[in-house]
């Protein structure tokens, strides 16, 4: 783990679940998140996302799924919750965007 404020320097980090690249994703402004970058896996085939739905499924009664989710700056991962395929990508961020702060 990177010490806390320090983020990672050109390196785009990959799914430990389908070793695919994530994408830059800001959280939507009525988060509990801050507004900084975070990074999301956004495939569809993903084991970690296609699993979910019957995982969320079983355990809560909804449908619903999540996707990989890492913070660059504390060097965590945990679940994005997704209710679609589409949910949450209209916060993706371009290469050269940056998150308002």
């Amino acid at each position: 783990m990177r010490p806390e404020g320090e983020e990672m320097e050109g390196e785009v980090p990959t799914c430990p679940h389908c070793s695919e690249k994530l994408t830059a994703w800001i959280p939507p402004p009525d988060s509990a998140w801050k507004p900084e970058r975070f990074y999301v896996c956004f495939n569809d085939e993903c084991p970690y996302f296609v699993r979910g739905w019957q995982r969320m499924r079983e355990k809560f009664d909804v449908s619903a799924s999540y996707r990989l989710r890492f913070n660059p700056r504390t060097g965590t991962s945990g679940p994005l919750p997704v209710w679609s395929a589409t949910a949450l990508r209209e916060f993706i961020l371009e290469e050269d965007e940056q998150p308002d702060e």
